[in-house]
């Protein structure tokens, strides 16, 4: 088949969805869901795209001059905050290629992207990782996400004497800075080797943030980083964990990719998300939820790790992600829960 992709230009989750995809058999096109990468037209295209829509109209327009050429089977968009595209450019796109399938994969909650409601008619397929906007929307099928062939790796490689007790890696949305915060604070008595990296993906966003959200007003500069940490520098750091900190973002409930990263890594998780406890791959052992206090007798403080059974562990993998992707294997939300 030959697949169309348009997805953000998420760390180098193109390129590894791509050559999933090229391993299953498939060529493969991809395109980033925004004009830029700039950090200045992110952030815009987060608070307010109008201001650029002559960008993104020049940008849309190179894109169809290449999609004219081609016949693709499938259209796949995976949507989070980013996409710049209107409906009349979605519309356009299914004009140039009738014959392809469109599926849609929602990677925010509706209710942090709520625009993307109003696209979900256009599409053959609509999935979302979030259960919930799944309930209350008819249109949309349940899909976690999940991890790629690296985490594999990661979770094959030995690790006795690790270099960190916790980790934490990722974008400082205000309540997940809030709540990281909270918990190194309490873990400190007993995971002192901590690697903490909050990320904004530019300086104009930290101080609108400040600006705007109450979590970071006591927030120093020097805090965050302003770019984002090379994969094999991730993969290294992972294997020198032994446990990866989780939360997610203020008005989401699905269950963040660095859930399943830390899953295909093999390591243990405390997150924020109590929902984690429905999902069939939730041991106690693996995986604590943070509601305010650390229980240390538990036995996620005094207990191994578990290894999943194979099929469970398989199952949240990329390839079987793209397969009912791809193929409609037919995916329902008790597929991924505990009976």
């Amino acid at each position: 088949m030959k697949i169309l992709l348009i997805t953000p230009n998420f760390f180098d989750y193109p390129k590894v969805i791509c050559d999933e995809i090229r391993r299953m058999g498939h060529e493969v096109d991809w395109f980033d869901d925004r004009p830029s990468s700039n950090s200045i037209i992110k952030a815009i295209i987060r608070v307010k795209k109008n201001v650029i829509n002559k960008l993104i109209t020049r940008y849309f327009e190179c894109i169809m001059q290449i999609v004219r050429k081609k016949v693709y089977d499938k259209v796949l968009i995976i949507s989070g905050q980013s996409l710049s595209f209107t409906e009349k450019m979605l519309l356009e796109l299914k004009e140039v290629q009738p014959q392809a399938e469109f599926i849609l994969y929602q990677w925010d909650s509706i209710q942090n992207f709520s625009y993307i409601e109003m696209l979900q008619k256009h599409f053959d397929r609509c999935y979302s990782f979030d259960k919930y906007d799944v309930i209350k929307n008819d249109n949309l099928k349940f899909l976690p996400l999940f991890y790629s062939r690296r985490y594999e790796e990661i979770g094959k490689k030995p690790a006795y004497n690790y270099k960190y007790d916790i980790i934490f890696v990722g974008t400082a949305h205000p309540k997940k800075y809030k709540y990281i915060n909270e918990m190194i604070k309490k873990l400190k008595s007993i995971y002192k080797k901590q690697f903490i990296y909050f990320f904004f993906p530019s300086r104009m966003v930290y101080f609108y943030r400040k600006i705007k959200n109450p979590e970071l007003k006591r927030a120093k500069y020097s805090e965050f980083h302003y770019a984002p940490i090379k994969s094999a520098e991730l993969d290294y750091l992972l294997w020198q964990s032994k446990c990866v900190l989780d939360s997610a973002q203020d008005g989401q409930s699905g269950l963040t990719i660095r859930i399943f990263e830390t899953l295909g890594a093999k390591r243990k998780i405390i997150t924020t998300n109590h929902d984690i406890v429905n999902y069939d791959f939730y041991r106690e052992e693996n995986i604590y939820v943070y509601n305010g206090n650390f229980d240390f007798n538990s036995k996620f403080f005094t207990k191994p790790f578990v290894e999943l059974p194979n099929d469970i562990y398989i199952k949240y993998s990329l390839r079987s992600w793209l397969e009912e992707i791809i193929y409609e294997k037919g995916a329902s939300p008790k597929d991924f829960m505990v009976c």
